[in-house]
């Protein structure tokens, strides 16, 4: 038996953005990001990793929105536009650079990038990267767990327990649709956590959340052994805290390893870079700068004079920082085995994202790491939270505490100054769906069609990235009209289904935009 084991956990969340009304979107852009530099990576790391029979474990969280967004004919359609586009541009960038041999190289590199992501989209996985991440699943090697439907935050809904139910029941629906079996596991949205949210996790039949530290060091009664055993809560559903340690080596930007001079700069973009009439094709078509994935300088360090990023440094890099890494968890391991005298369970979550799209190195220092855990080491065995509980069943029963993963550890930053004005209403829309789910259990088509939009526009004025992007200050125009175009949408809804007289064309309309979850429940608010 390995002296302790380490589960890395991938929480891959975007809130839904779909706007089908318009040509081009630049908040979709999220969307194929996101799929170029870390789903698609990621996907790529783990095919390597079975093709060279190492054997891996890794558990990522793929939320609702995200895999529906994923599986949108129309967004893959766009997609697939995006990342043609980009391979166009490198074809000009490769033209552009021809006698500087440090950037032509560099446009290579991401021409042959962008012709790989494209290819693997469209012909390894036919457009569906959904069931990509479900053939790892399959095979034993991923862990494939929820989330709350929208990313709703839930202790902030507690007033409102339908509310928590749907976010929960809505998604374990969604994802036997998705992967065909339920989840075992949740990342409760933000890691936020109050008592009682298990109640509802136990009637899902989910048996394991993830919690950060404090939520389970000030738990009751204290863990014997801290962060490192889960817990069972009093229902029976099990938490699992988060290291701080192996956490703040890949966050910080300060003292974790994305900050390495070595690493590609992520700010540094052609997008702002170069000439406007040359770039203008391949921004947004209202002349909007932004992001395109081609980026020529390191890091380097804080200076406005960046040098070229060099492929094969930031390579080597990565396999230090990933040689790093595991001798850290392995003194870690040795060190907690001799004081607790079981093995240890070291938990290291982090948002899918970094790695990738912040962290342009990220899936390779996984592919090290999972590589060198394989073959350089035997004091601990990598491990997914519920292969652990099959593994050791008996674990402390405690109560946890309140928490989140946010700045101060509780609700600071889904609830202050900017964004505060839109708790009410959400509350009043939650206790009116309540209302609507328990008066009309049922009713002719139409009304049935209402009432499942309703629910559907309830879910994505909850999604917990418009107060975020509230707080944090980046797209807040468009955050404050989301949640008030949802919540608008809901109370008319709600108004036209009490009356009886429900605007059929406008509600296709909405169904046509907000398509998310087409076989939605709207009972589970009863």
């Amino acid at each position: 038996m390995p002296q302790g084991y380490v589960a890395l956990i991938l929480h891959a969340h975007l809130p839904f953005v779909r706007h089908p009304e318009y040509e081009d979107f630049l908040e979709e852009d999220w969307l194929y990001e996101a799929i170029t530099e870390t789903y698609i990576p990621l996907i790529k790391m783990m095919e390597g990793l079975v093709r060279d029979n190492v054997d891996f474990r890794l558990t990522m969280s793929l939320t609702p929105p995200l895999c529906s967004m994923l599986l949108d004919p129309l967004l893959q359609e766009r997609y697939i536009r995006h990342i043609t586009r980009l391979i166009e541009l490198t074809e000009k960038e490769i033209e552009r650079t021809k006698w500087d041999r440090a950037f032509n190289d560099l446009a290579w590199f991401y021409h042959h990038r962008f012709q790989e992501a494209r290819a693997t989209f469209c012909d390894s996985y036919g457009r569906n990267l959904v069931g990509a991440f479900r053939k790892f699943q399959e095979m034993g090697k991923l862990e494939i767990i929820t989330c709350g439907a929208t990313h709703g935050f839930l202790p902030l809904m507690a007033e409102h327990p339908e509310s928590v139910r749907a976010q929960i029941m809505i998604a374990r629906d969604h994802y036997r649709q998705c992967f065909g079996c339920d989840p075992r596991g949740i990342w409760l949205p933000e890691c936020a956590y109050v008592p009682g949210i298990e109640q509802f996790l136990q009637e899902a039949e989910i048996r394991w959340f993830i919690m950060d530290t404090h939520g389970i060091m000030f738990g009751h009664p204290r863990p014997r052994y801290g962060i490192y055993a889960p817990v069972f809560t009093p229902p029976g559903v099990a938490a699992f805290a988060r290291d701080v340690e192996s956490s703040k080596q890949v966050w910080s930007s300060e003292e974790g390893y994305p900050g390495d001079g070595d690493y590609r700069d992520f700010y540094r973009d052609v997008g702002f870079d170069l000439e406007y009439d040359y770039i203008k094709p391949y921004i947004h078509p209202d002349g909007i700068r932004c992001f395109t994935g081609v980026k020529y300088f390191r890091i380097t360090g804080k200076t406005s004079d960046k040098q070229p990023y060099n492929r094969l440094n930031a390579m080597e890099k990565a396999a230090s920082h990933a040689g790093n890494f595991m001798f850290n968890r392995e003194k870690q391991v040795e060190h907690l085995h001799g004081i607790m005298k079981r093995p240890p369970l070291i938990i290291s979550p982090y948002d899918a994202e970094l790695y990738g799209h912040w962290w342009f190195e990220g899936p390779d220092f996984i592919n090290f790491f999972m590589r060198k855990v394989a073959f350089d080491q035997n004091k601990f065995k990598l491990t997914t939270p519920t292969e652990y509980l099959r593994e050791f069943p008996t674990q402390q029963i405690t109560q946890p505490a309140a928490s989140s993963w946010g700045n101060k550890g509780y609700w600071e930053v889904w609830l202050e100054g900017s964004n505060a004005w839109i708790y009410p209403h959400l509350h009043m829309a939650a206790q009116r769906m309540t209302e609507l789910a328990r008066n009309f259990k049922n009713g002719d088509h139409l009304t049935q069609r209402g009432l499942k939009q309703a629910a559907r526009e309830l879910l994505l004025a909850q999604s917990s990235d418009w107060a975020f992007i509230m707080k944090t200050g980046t797209m807040v125009p468009y955050a404050v009209k989301r949640t008030k175009d949802h919540v608008l949408r809901f109370t008319r809804l709600y108004d036209q289904i009490k009356e009886h007289r429900i605007d059929e064309p406008w509600l296709a309309s909405i169904e046509w935009r907000d398509n998310i979850f087409p076989d939605i429940n709207y009972h589970y608010y009863a």
